[in-house]
């Protein structure tokens, strides 16, 4: 027989007329993930936020329609999913950060010096004053002939 342990997270909610209500410990997933999962579901439905106590936060999420009890359950599973995910995501976000400061720093300042350098020198080899098109140039006095 399996007991929940203390540290298992429970997703409880409340259902209402096309509404489902539940309350998300700040300590079990971070803000940034519930305000991620929030967002992929405004498209589909009305996404309330509030903040009842410290370290809680509140999700009221309303229909767009009419919906049954079994698509409210549904849809509180889907959230449930969505909130694991972003868990995920803001978990790899923070274990990597470095690593990609490490290489947003590298291709910043590894070789832009020198390709500079080099598109200058290019510029400074070709003949600018040689027009093999004879284009007229506007600065340029024409010949009195």
């Amino acid at each position: 027989m399996n007991e929940p342990s203390s540290t298992q997270a429970q997703f409880e909610f409340e259902t209402g007329p096309r509404e489902i209500r539940f309350e998300i410990d700040e300590t079990v997933y971070p803000a940034d993930a519930v305000y991620g999962a929030s967002y992929l579901f405004i498209d589909r439905c009305y996404v309330f936020l509030t903040r009842p106590a410290d370290q809680r936060l509140g999700v009221r999420l309303r229909t767009r329609g009419d919906a049954s009890e079994e698509q409210l359950v549904e849809l509180a599973g889907e959230f449930a999913n969505e909130l694991l995910n972003q868990v995920l995501r803001h978990r790899i976000g923070v274990s990597t950060a470095r690593i990609r400061e490490y290489y947003m720093a590298r291709a910043f300042h590894s070789s832009g010096q020198s390709t500079l350098d080099s598109l200058l020198a290019e510029l400074d080899d070709e003949e600018l004053a040689e027009d093999n098109l004879e284009v007229a140039v506007p600065w340029e006095k024409a010949d009195a002939s």
